[in-house]
């Protein structure tokens, strides 16, 4: 029976004009960000897995754990129905904010079921999704390891064998979204979060281009300069290959302290990238000097994963020689930091700035014109895509909130065929 109602779940973004570009500052670091969506289409088949009304009392509110411009983000415990008990993170979307700012995104179609194909161990999942009548409510499974970013910033520096491991889980979680014709764009520690294990989970799916198979090229400006790929700086086109470039100033990043090639603003910065030789300190193996080499080809025909193999070329480099991809994969392997948690809600792993105010779900007091509710979408992630310009002098800093907890970039649902209190159940946490 849930296969004769389709739900319509659409986001936009524009593979040929730059989104909206507004500064902000955070900390020290002056950023700016561009808001972008993709159309994503799920049907009742993909995301009604029960008949399960789901509403805001179905959830108890536990702790604040993020905060932004379209509303806040919580620690929640399932009170009633499947999976209670269950720990989640519960994103507050508030409508009128984000269609207000949805006159200044870009739009593009993309042609499939984005939030199904991309289900993997190494990226995280959207479990149920309704709304009010001025609120949109994404839960998502709770990452309580918090942010890479965070690890990498106690650490200043990953010793090899530590950022083997994540960087081999990423290759995985990267591959897999290649096989499903998807380019990530965005990779940076902030974008990648733990799970209770350890284990690294990719968030934020704002700048993802889908439907990018081989051959296939895009235009879209936007992302995070200090980890951008040449082409998409040149605005020449580019492919899947732009991972693997982000990979290696991951990479670098990680290993090194900062990304490969920073600036005091963006155009310096931009400059660097196009122009300047790569520069590794000589404490670096071999072959970690050679992948980060092979991954930072400026000509992305030259560049290590740019063939058909695709994450395959990747996997079999010497670097990841001491590597069983399936037992990583299997999560068999044991990850170098495990979060020292002390319950399922323990959210020590969070910034205090927000753990210590009360949790509360302001009254749901306004709703918005028919007009826009037809034609409303959700933005499954309101990330504002952040550039920042890098300021190699200071130290590195923490964002403003944990990333999938931040605004995060927008998938839109349009609501217009959904009852109030609609499940969109993505099957149980992994």
């Amino acid at each position: 029976p849930h296969r004769q109602q389709t739900n319509i779940v659409q986001a936009h973004q524009d593979s040929r004009e730059e989104g909206t570009t507004k500064p902000i500052l955070l900390g020290r670091l002056k950023r700016s960000f561009c808001v972008q969506t993709e159309e994503i289409e799920l049907t009742s088949a993909v995301v009604n897995r029960d008949s399960e009304r789901i509403g805001p009392d179905s959830f108890e509110l536990l702790s604040v754990l993020g905060k932004g411009g379209y509303g806040k983000v919580f620690q929640v415990r399932k009170v009633q129905g499947a999976q209670t008990g269950k720990i989640f993170a519960m994103k507050v979307l508030k409508k009128a904010k984000i269609v207000c700012n949805a006159k200044d995104t870009a739009h593009t179609r993309a042609e499939r079921e984005i939030l199904e194909t991309v289900r993997h161990p190494f990226i995280v999942d959207l479990l149920y999704a309704f709304q009010t009548g001025g609120k949109l409510y994404l839960i998502l499974e709770c990452l309580s390891g918090g942010e890479l970013f965070m690890q990498l910033e106690k650490e200043g520096i990953f010793m090899e064998d530590t950022a083997c491991f994540y960087l081999g889980e990423i290759v995985l979680a990267l591959g897999h979204l290649h096989s499903n014709g998807i380019i990530y764009r965005d990779l940076k520690p902030e974008n990648i979060m733990l799970n209770h294990q350890g284990h690294i989970k990719l968030t934020d799916f704002g700048l993802c281009k889908e439907s990018i198979h081989d051959g296939a090229v895009t235009h879209t400006f936007c992302g995070t300069i200090e980890y951008m790929a040449p082409e998409i700086l040149t605005r020449t086109g580019h492919n899947r290959a732009v991972d693997w470039w982000s990979l290696g100033a991951l990479m670098y990043d990680m290993m090194t302290g900062s990304p490969p090639f920073t600036a005091e603003n963006r155009k310096k910065t931009i400059d660097k990238i196009l122009k300047c030789k790569l520069n590794l300190p000589p404490y670096l193996t071999l072959d970690a000097r050679d992948m980060i080499k092979k991954l930072l080809k400026k000509s992305p025909l030259q560049r290590l994963g740019s063939s058909a193999a695709d994450c395959k070329d990747i996997q079999k480099h010497p670097f990841f020689r001491h590597i069983n991809w399936d037992d990583l994969l299997s999560k068999r392997c044991e990850p170098p930091y495990k979060p020292c948690l002390q319950s399922d809600e323990d959210v020590s792993q969070f910034d205090t700035r927000f753990t210590k105010q009360t949790p509360v779900d302001s009254p749901d007091d306004s709703t918005i014109s028919h007009q826009h509710e037809h034609a409303f979408a959700v933005r499954l992630s309101e990330q504002h895509t952040f550039s920042h310009h890098a300021l190699p002098t200071e130290p590195r800093l923490p964002p403003l909130s944990p990333l999938y907890l931040s605004p995060f970039a927008p998938f839109i649902f349009s609501f217009s065929n959904f009852p109030p209190f609609t499940s969109l159940c993505h099957g149980p946490c992994r």
